[in-house]
C-alpha cells in the first residue's frame, strides 16, 4: 500500500465549509415554518387537551365514589394518555432527538436520559402541587403561575444547552481549520475496516462517545426536559386534591410519566438507529476533512435548532390565569 501525503492550499480549505452554509439555510427555513405554524399547533393541542381533561375528571369522580372499581381504569387511561401526549408537540422531543441526531452517544445512555427526564417531569408536578396546595395552601392560580415560570425556566435551559453545543462545535471547527490538511492515496485493492490502519475514522471512537455523554450536557438535557411539569399531571393532581383522592392523583401522574417515557424512548431508539446507519453508510466514502467538517457542522446545527426552538417556545408560552380554589 502506497501512501503519499500532500498539503492542501489554505484558500481552498473554505470550500469544505459548504455543509455549514447548507445547514444554516435549512435551519432558517425550519425556523420560519415553525414560527408560522406554531400558533395553530398550540391551538389544536389545547383543544385535544381540554377533551382529555374532561374524561380524566370523570374518572377521578368515579374513583372518589368507588376506588376499587375505577382505580385501575384511571391508571390505564393515564398510561395511554402519557403515551399519546408524548406524540404531540413538545420541547422534550426536540431536545432528545436533536441531541441524538447530532452527537454520538450510546443507546443505553440515551434511554436512561429519556427515563430520567420523564420521571423528573412527573416528580416536579407532584412536588409543585404538594407544596403550593398542600403545604402553603395557596389558590390554584398560584399553582398555574408557578408552573408557568417552571416552563419558562425549562425553555431557558434548552437555549443554554443549544448555546453550549454551538460553542463546542465552533471550537472544533476552528481546530480543524488550523490543522494542516493531508490527503492519503491507497492501492485500489485496499479494504477499509476498523483496524486497517489507514488513518481514516470509520465510526465514532470510545473517546468521542464519552465526550458525547458529557455529564454536564446530560444534566442539562434531563433538567430542560423534566423541569416543565406536564399540564395533564397538574390537572389530575389539582382535581384529585380538591375531591380528596390525592393519592390516586399521584399514582396517575407517575403512570403518565411511565407512558411518556415509553414513547420518547421509542423515538430515541429510532433516531439512534438512523444515525448509526448513516455513520456506517458514509464512513468509508467521504474524505477525512469533509467528514470532520460535516460532523462538526451537524453538531453546530443541532445547537442552533435548540436555540431557535427555545426562542419560539419562550415567546409563545402564556400563563394560565384560571382555576379553582382547592380550599
Amino acid at each position: 500500500m502506497s501512501v503519499m501525503p500532500s498539503t492542501k492550499p489554505q484558500s481552498r480549505r473554505w470550500l469544505h465549509m459548504w455543509p455549514l452554509a447548507f445547514f444554516l439555510i435549512v435551519c432558517a427555513a425550519a425556523f420560519y415554518s415553525l414560527w408560522h405554524y406554531w400558533p395553530q399547533i398550540i391551538l389544536n393541542s389545547a383543544m385535544w387537551q381540554k377533551s382529555i381533561n374532561q374524561q380524566m375528571s370523570g374518572l377521578l369522580r368515579e374513583v372518589a365514589e368507588n376506588p376499587a372499581r375505577a382505580g385501575w381504569s384511571l391508571l390505564s387511561f393515564s398510561f395511554v394518555y402519557g403515551v399519546l401526549h408524548a406524540l404531540g408537540p413538545g420541547h422534550g422531543k426536540v431536545v432528545i432527538t436533536t441531541w441524538l441526531a447530532t452527537h454520538p452517544s450510546r443507546l443505553k445512555s440515551s434511554l436512561k436520559l429519556t427515563f430520567a427526564a420523564s420521571l423528573l417531569q412527573g416528580l416536579v408536578a407532584i412536588g409543585l402541587v404538594t407544596l403550593v396546595l398542600g403545604i402553603l395552601a395557596l389558590p390554584s392560580r398560584q399553582l398555574h403561575m408557578s408552573s408557568f415560570w417552571l416552563e419558562k425556566g425549562s425553555y431557558l435551559l434548552v437555549g443554554i444547552l443549544g448555546l453550549m453545543l454551538c460553542g463546542r462545535a465552533v471550537g472544533k471547527l476552528r481546530r480543524i481549520l488550523r490543522k494542516p490538511v493531508r490527503f492519503t492515496s491507497f492501492t485500489p485493492h485496499h479494504v477499509h475496516h476498523e483496524k486497517c490502519g489507514c488513518g481514516h475514522q470509520h465510526l465514532p471512537t470510545e473517546q468521542q462517545l464519552d465526550a458525547g455523554e458529557d455529564w454536564r450536557a446530560r444534566a442539562m438535557i434531563v433538567l430542560s426536559m423534566g423541569m416543565r411539569p406536564c399540564s395533564g399531571a397538574i390537572m389530575v393532581l389539582l382535581f384529585s386534591k380538591v375531591i380528596g383522592v390525592y393519592t390516586w392523583g399521584i399514582a396517575s401522574a407517575l403512570t403518565m410519566a411511565a407512558g411518556t417515557s415509553l414513547t420518547i424512548s421509542g423515538l430515541a431508539l429510532l433516531v439512534h438507529s438512523f444515525r448509526k446507519l448513516a455513520v456506517r453508510l458514509s464512513g468509508n466514502k467521504a474524505p477525512v476533512l469533509w467528514r470532520q467538517v460535516a460532523w462538526a457542522t451537524l453538531a453546530f446545527a443541532g445547537g442552533g435548532i435548540l436555540v431557535l426552538a427555545a426562542g419560539v417556545m419562550w415567546l409563545s408560552a402564556q400563563p394560565v390565569m384560571r382555576g379553582i380554589r382547592p380550599f
